[in-house]
């Protein structure tokens, strides 16, 4: 019997309970990267909606936006774009600060990484609060680019990260629910 998309997904993923902290049910997705069969189905899964259009650019959150984003972005045929903490990046770089759950940050891309006009999808693990996607977003369009959709693995709803990126216009696409944190 052939398992379902959210089955498989499901059982790749694994629950650490009260990380970083406690009370906190940590969703890890590691797991679900090292079983070929989850991780293969996972990304065609998010690359299916867009195959056939042109999609320039994946700009992938750091750092598991990293991994899930290159493969999307080879599927797609597109360049990839990294997101990444403040300080990380070797060239000259564009900024934007973030909220998270108890203060702010900064993450930053190259200045010369996206064109206007060019069509970008977003991708990261998870959306949670949806602070860095929503910080991304502020970042990809400060630079001109058309931000296509945001895809997640992972939907934590009851934070209201989805909710957050659709009110800035951002369709969100994302794999399997998550109800609790």
């Amino acid at each position: 019997m052939r398992q379902t998309l959210e089955d498989t997904l499901l059982s790749a993923i694994r629950t650490i309970p009260d990380y970083p902290k406690p009370g906190i049910l940590f969703r890890d997705i590691t797991t679900l990267l090292g079983n070929a069969r989850a991780f293969r189905r996972a990304v065609d899964e998010l690359v299916h909606p867009y195959a056939g259009m042109k999609i320039d650019k994946i700009a992938g959150i750091e750092a598991r936006g990293f991994i899930l984003g290159g493969a999307i972005a080879h599927q797609l045929s597109a360049g990839f774009i990294p997101i990444r903490k403040k300080g990380k990046l070797p060239h000259d770089t564009v900024r934007v600060a973030y909220s998270l759950e108890y203060g702010l940050d900064e993450m930053e891309m190259h200045r010369d990484a996206v064109n206007p006009g060019e069509k970008v999808i977003l991708v990261d693990d998870l959306i949670a609060t949806g602070g860095t996607a929503e910080g991304a977003t502020r970042l990809l369009r400060q630079m001109g680019a058309e931000i296509v959709s945001a895809c997640f693995v992972i939907d934590l709803p009851d934070l209201g990260g989805r909710a957050k990126l659709e009110a800035l216009d951002v369709p969100v696409r994302t794999l399997v629910a998550f109800e609790g944190h």
